[in-house]
């Protein structure tokens, strides 16, 4: 039964994903996905044509990377965020970029390949791998326009692709991460796939997969694969965001979920030394509870801490969530542009 249900879910969604392209907005301007999202948000998180994040493309190889900005030459830190799998650039605009552009800091949000409106030649040949290498080719010509300080911000699995970064880069001042996956470990693999009760059959199997060339492009619904419905408590923000075929209705290809599942960082967390850590734990987040990032953070030896978000699911949409997200991101930004 659960094998008739992931062929059928699969051929549903191989549609979406090859014709993902010809659908996808050229700018956010012109897509209808965030904007019924944001109405999901407390009031004074929704963007106008006035408070909108600028938009432009950054080239990176073949691809042409679409950012959201705050430009603010005169502020005293750039916070760059990255989304996870099942979000994009413009839904971590929404939660965290407008606000902190508005308490005064500089925020990048990057659409990662595969994600948002990035633009690419082949989907079905982006790597976890390629995440890592974009984002930190982004710090570091980010690095060299001024001498401000950069922190990075990821949602989901961009809080571990933060440290995966970190680890090679030396230009990051401090991280804050909505949870910090080690998929490294097998019970985090377990938990955070869909059907784990047959994680034993299905993590070798994808691996197979990964190395078979018939198989590795096939694309695979991110909804099918992960718990992707507990991607937020809010039931109309949930509906609206399995829709959108640039985030939580993406799909991505076996090769890219084994790359990640599998990517090995350039060395041991408890060897981690390059900046201060802010967990923002969502309090009610049903898919990757603390427990989870429990593990990372008993390995690090840099100074951080954890803090609750109220009422927030996964994908924070509560008010009581964002003004924490918010408040404790800027105090752990002003704490540490004093070292």
């Amino acid at each position: 039964m659960v094998l008739k249900k992931i062929f059928l879910s699969f051929i549903v969604f191989l549609y979406t994903f090859v014709s993902a392209s010809s659908l996808k907005a050229k700018t956010y301007t012109e897509q209808k996905a965030w904007k019924d999202l944001q109405n999901q948000l407390p009031e004074q998180y929704r963007l106008t044509n006035e408070n909108a994040p600028q938009e432009y493309f950054w080239s990176w190889h073949s691809y042409r990377v679409h950012v959201d900005t705050y430009p603010q030459p005169q502020s005293t830190a750039k916070i760059i965020l990255l989304h996870g799998v099942g979000t994009n650039g413009r839904q971590l605009s929404l939660i965290l970029g407008h606000p902190l552009a508005q308490a005064g800091y500089e925020t990048i949000a990057l659409d990662l390949p595969g994600y948002g409106l990035t633009e690419y030649p082949s989907k079905s040949a982006i790597r976890y791998d390629d995440w890592v290498q974009l984002v930190n080719d982004f710090v570091n010509t980010e690095a060299q326009k001024d001498d401000r300080p950069i922190f990075l911000y990821g949602l989901s699995a961009g809080g571990m692709l933060t440290m995966h970064v970190a680890m090679q880069n030396r230009n990051i001042k401090g991280i804050i991460g909505m949870t910090f996956l080690d998929q490294q470990r097998v019970g985090v693999k377990k938990a955070t796939m869909r059907f784990s009760p047959l994680s034993p059959a299905l993590l070798p199997s994808m691996k197979i997969g990964a190395m078979t060339p018939v198989v590795k492009s096939i694309p695979l619904p991110m909804s099918l694969v992960s718990k992707m419905y507990a991607l937020t408590n809010n039931k109309k923000a949930l509906k609206i965001m399995l829709q959108d075929n640039t985030s939580a209705g993406n799909s991505m290809s076996i090769q890219f979920l084994n790359s990640y599942m599998n990517y090995k960082p350039k060395y041991d967390l408890s060897s981690f030394s390059q900046c201060p850590v802010l967990l923002t734990q969502p309090a009610e987040d049903h898919w990757t509870p603390l427990k989870l990032s429990q593990p990372v953070l008993d390995r690090l030896s840099v100074p951080h801490q954890v803090v609750l978000l109220p009422k927030g699911g996964h994908y924070p949409v509560e008010a009581e969530a964002l003004e924490q997200l918010k408040k404790s991101s800027i105090e752990f930004i002003q704490s540490n542009l004093k070292h």
